[in-house]
């Protein structure tokens, strides 16, 4: 079964196919025009997906060289409204038009089921660490369709933290790899930081970034690869501890993250020697791309689970209907 893949849930445009010889396409198409906002604007990213969601999905089938899949899955959520619309809607028609089935895709489930993709892949049951600008939550997949939600932030998600921090270094957007490239630099011991507890395994970044505003109010010479270095450290010290006390809890040693965050070179560092069984997927795959959807939907697809509603939704738990 080889299945196009549509996704369009915030500022990038893509699509893929995905078969049982592993990904035959992926075409992405970044909206930089939001870096001049400093975040992303729905209306905005709306109108350029209309734009090229055409070309985009024309050039994953030409590239996979399939004409007609068997298949269409496009993200329904969570996400931008305006935003998921578009590739919901088209993906949807599409599917009609060809007279093949429909699978509407959690945007989260396509990350946290990414590491699939690789060979070696995770068998299950795994941990999954979905970090993202919009998201940080860690997962007990167990099986195609049962996740259990083990812990989340109670407040801002990691990528929106690294995001603030860059605004406060002047660095631009998007922060992470922004943030990424100055602690390259930079001593991860020379700025003390706090490492945010809420409960056991849930977590907190607000507190964080308040720390790194902070510093830079007093100390305004703090060498700026130093502080971003140090912040780098913090979120790692913080994904890392709960990892390993999840680990403990489910008795699962299999670890995978998925989303933006995950591109992060020092946070794949410290989940590779975490002393875990880690699978990371390639940086390209962390960032929002049709691969991840196109593979959920065909997941979904072969085991037999029948497809959700397809309407758009911009908040949509992992493993509800």
């Amino acid at each position: 079964m080889r299945v196009l893949g549509i996704e369009s849930s915030c500022d990038e445009t893509a699509a893929a196919v995905v078969g049982p010889e592993g990904v035959l396409s992926d075409v992405v198409y970044g909206q930089a025009i939001h870096a001049a906002y400093g975040g992303v604007v729905p209306e905005i990213a709306s109108r350029a997906h209309a734009e090229q969601i055409v070309p985009v999905v024309r050039a994953a089938l030409e590239q996979a060289g399939v004409e007609r899949p068997d298949a269409v899955a496009a993200t329904a959520g969570p996400g931008l409204i305006g935003a998921v619309l578009v590739g919901l809607s088209f993906g949807r028609a599409a599917a009609l038009g060809w007279g093949v089935p429909f699978m509407p895709v959690n945007h989260l489930e396509g990350h946290l089921l990414s590491p699939l993709l690789d060979d070696p892949a995770p068998a299950f049951p795994f941990l999954g660490f979905v970090v993202s600008g919009g998201h940080t939550t860690l997962y007990l997949a167990q099986a195609v369709g049962s996740y259990q939600t083990l812990a989340e932030t109670v407040d801002d998600a990691v990528g929106e933290a690294f995001d603030k921090v860059a605004r406060m270094l002047g660095l631009g957007y998007p922060g992470g790899p922004l943030v990424d490239a100055l602690a390259e630099s930079g001593d991860p011991r020379a700025v003390p930081l706090p490492r945010p507890r809420v409960g056991d395994l849930d977590m907190s970044f607000a507190g964080l970034k308040t720390a790194v505003r902070t510093r830079l109010e007093r100390f305004p010479d703090t060498r700026p690869a130093d502080l971003a270095a140090s912040f780098q450290e913090a979120v790692a010290d913080v994904l890392v501890d709960r990892i390993q006390r999840a680990s403990v809890r489910t008795g699962v040693e299999r670890i995978s993250i998925g989303g933006g965050v995950a591109a992060n070179s020092r946070i794949r560092a410290r989940i590779a020697a975490c002393g875990l069984e880690p699978f990371l997927p390639p940086r390209a795959r962390c960032t929002d791309n049709g691969a991840m959807i196109a593979n959920v939907g065909r997941l979904r697809l072969l085991a037999g689970l029948v497809p959700g509603p397809s309407n758009a939704r911009p908040r949509w738990a992992v493993g509800t209907p």
